[in-house]
């Protein structure tokens, strides 16, 4: 890659962090914030659902709004946007009434990164599959360090110090932003020529990629508190070992830190494949094995839930550098912002639902019985793709 393709990746792959980051440090504040709260888990993690259904639902306004006015200022007002949110979330941390507006804005600027950035990775770096690797490497990593670091520091200062560190770290994106000049189209590099549009394939790997967003938006929601629940007798174990040092809280944001640190590396692999293998192969082939993942996650507890969980995360996170792809091969380049918010407002907008799905099935069934229905939704996300491949047969753009 030239310097300039490489100092794009700089200001997405941080945005790309934050943006997830933004989204997981409530699922790791969750029972401690329902205790403080004094109120039940259901409830606590119903104000969240306005950040979540925001994060997804803006997605097309805010791609609309990069392809007007260019990825560079929406990724400034992203920064600057969550950042004020954060600092807002820390002093109203014990006011049901005031947080979840909070957590609303959050989700509202954080928004803005998917169709920012991954339009203008998709129009400004050759390799577009590196690319999207590199990239969804850094949300994993977001998505990874933000439960390990919530629960150490609400262990150490408390939920108000989690989302004040937030803040600092929304806002220092824009250092790095200062830092990239803007470039015209004409000197952008030049890309290979892509496959030609199709429609039809289009809108069948956007009802792919809603199922997916349900799945993704489910269990990351749930995986904190889940492992805290299942992994009692691994807790119980490791504090021997330590004298009784931290919490079932930090144990299980530790677990799920090292769980999403698994799914880095499922990104790179994602990305290698996307680059040797047809891509719908790829895709087809990564959401499948997270089918039976997902049902022994269900069944199992402590060290084994922690081990599937691992797998899972590895195929299910692994498989968006093959999907940003995927949705690059199929766009116009004047398109690309918007594109991208047509899929986050399906796979992150809808995907919120899921956050009532999750309360209703665990009310009914018990949380066990959550993941058996994500191994559901991940089996109609499969017969979707292989409808797509063989709607992609019948047309010259096979090779993708």
């Amino acid at each position: 890659m030239n310097p300039h393709e490489r100092s794009i990746l700089g200001v997405t792959c941080f945005g790309h962090f934050m943006s997830h980051f933004n989204m997981l440090v409530f699922p790791a504040l969750l029972l401690p914030l329902a205790g403080s709260l004094g109120l039940s888990m259901t409830v606590t993690l119903a104000l969240s659902f306005w950040m979540y259904l925001l994060f997804g639902l803006t997605a097309l306004p805010w791609g609309l709004a990069a392809d007007r006015f260019g990825p560079r200022r929406l990724l400034a007002l992203f920064h600057v946007g969550a950042g004020l949110c954060a600092f807002w979330a820390a002093l109203q941390i014990n006011n049901p009434e005031q947080l979840w507006l909070a957590l609303a804005g959050i989700g509202l600027f954080s928004g803005i990164y998917h169709p920012a950035g991954l339009g203008w990775i998709a129009r400004e770096v050759a390799q577009t599959s590196r690319g999207m690797a590199y990239n969804g490497i850094f949300g994993n990593l977001g998505l990874a360090t933000a439960p390990l670091l919530a629960g150490t520091i609400n262990y150490l200062w408390g939920a108000a110090m989690v989302y004040l560190v937030v803040g600092l770290m929304n806002l220092s994106g824009l250092l790095l932003l200062h830092r990239i000049k803007t470039t015209s189209p004409a000197s952008a590099p030049q890309k290979k020529k892509e496959t030609a549009n199709s429609l039809p394939a289009f809108l069948l790997l956007l009802a792919a990629m809603t199922l997916g967003g349900i799945v993704y938006r489910a269990t990351s929601i749930t995986l904190p508190s889940y492992l805290e629940l299942q992994t009692g007798d691994l807790y119980q174990g490791l504090t021997n070992l330590t004298g009784g040092l931290g919490s079932a809280n930090v144990v299980a944001t530790l677990f799920t830190s090292l769980i999403y640190f698994v799914g880095m590396a499922g990104q790179y692999a994602g990305g290698v494949m996307g680059e040797r293998f047809k891509l719908t192969s790829g895709y087809l082939l990564f959401h499948l094995i997270t089918i039976p993942m997902a049902l022994l996650m269900a069944a199992t507890t402590n060290s084994l839930l922690v081990f599937f969980a691992m797998i899972h995360a590895f195929f299910l996170l692994g498989m968006q550098p093959l999907e940003n792809t995927l949705v690059a091969r199929l766009t116009p380049a004047n398109f690309l912002s918007a594109a991208y918010g047509i899929k986050f407002i399906l796979t992150f907008g809808v995907g919120a639902l899921s956050v009532k799905m999750v309360g209703l099935v665990k009310a009914g069934w018990g949380f066990g019985a959550v993941y058996q229905t994500l191994a559901g939704f991940s089996t109609l996300l499969v017969l979707t793709i292989l409808i797509l491949i063989k709607a992609r047969g019948r047309t010259p753009q096979a090779a993708t």
